[in-house]
């Protein structure tokens, strides 16, 4: 099943895709749901965030090439975790598929793109092992972390260079069935493909995850995990139009603007050493 969150003609409701037709549902996936028998097309509505998480969960260092990377361009040791390193991003900062990344005017022009595999849950969960946790998750859906690197370096908290308003573009939609093991995933800027890699190299999966946040902290439906990046990432600025594809779910694509007096956009694209 495919689940989607969309704007028609004033109205926001969630519906199952099928091709290109959206069945409108009363309810939704975290609590119950009819179909009610009204079929649009996709064509006609307006796609939202898949959920409005309760709590938003997010992977620190998750992938073995990403931090190498990180290693060479801030020339710093940096460990590979020995437990699951879990953070918090901000519901404020989520922005739909084809919803603009917009770059602040303060910005030092360092802002990357981050493509991620995202677990989305959909029952309470606690204390649950890692052979059972997969069996609390509705399905997945795509995210993109989009990073101030500048920011980041000075922020211990993160605070504006992940949560900036529409830093955490999230979508299409929510493919159930999936095994989160072993997908590919492609980023692409301006049609030309900029990073490739398999979930398979995660150092932690979403299992792990899920179970080692639910010995603390309840998962509650529609909570949704992001499970990190992987490889090397690099600048985005206006005009760009990044694309990041899982298999098995599709697309989330979005376009990047600036605010007035944001950095230019600048040809020069980052290197692993810079």
């Amino acid at each position: 099943m495919r689940w989607c969150r969309y704007h028609h003609d004033g109205t926001v409701a969630f519906g199952l895709l099928d091709g290109q037709n959206v069945d409108e549902v009363d309810g939704s996936p975290f609590d119950g749901y009819i179909v009610t028998g009204v079929r649009r097309r996709l064509a006609d509505i307006r796609l939202l965030t898949p959920c409005l998480p309760p709590t938003f969960y997010c992977a620190g260092l998750n992938y073995k090439a990403h931090i190498e990377w990180g290693e060479r361009r801030r020339n710093i040791r940096i460990p590979i975790p020995d437990r699951p390193d879990i953070g918090y991003r901000a519901q404020s900062a989520l922005t739909a598929p084809d919803s603009p990344i917009v770059i602040p005017a303060r910005s030092s022009g360092d802002v990357h793109y981050e493509g991620e595999l995202v677990a989305v849950i959909g029952r309470p969960a606690r204390r649950v092992t890692q052979d059972e946790a997969l069996d609390y998750v509705l399905g997945y859906t795509i995210g993109n972390d989009v990073s101030e690197r500048t920011w980041a370096a000075q922020d211990r908290t993160l605070w504006r260079a992940k949560n900036s308003d529409t830093f955490k573009p999230m979508g299409p939609w929510i493919q159930t069935g999936l095994d989160p093991t072993n997908l590919d995933v492609i980023v692409k800027v301006n049609d030309s493909i900029v990073s490739e890699f398999n979930t398979s190299a995660m150092i932690f999966g979403v299992a792990e995850y899920i179970s080692t946040i639910s010995e603390y902290i309840t998962l509650r439906p529609g909570d949704v995990v992001w499970t990190g990046t992987d490889n090397a990432t690099d600048r985005i600025a206006p005009g760009d139009v990044v694309e990041i594809s899982v298999a098995g779910i599709g697309t989330l694509r979005n376009p990047v603007v600036g605010e007035p007096g944001c950095p230019p956009t600048n040809d020069r694209r980052m290197t692993d050493h810079d």
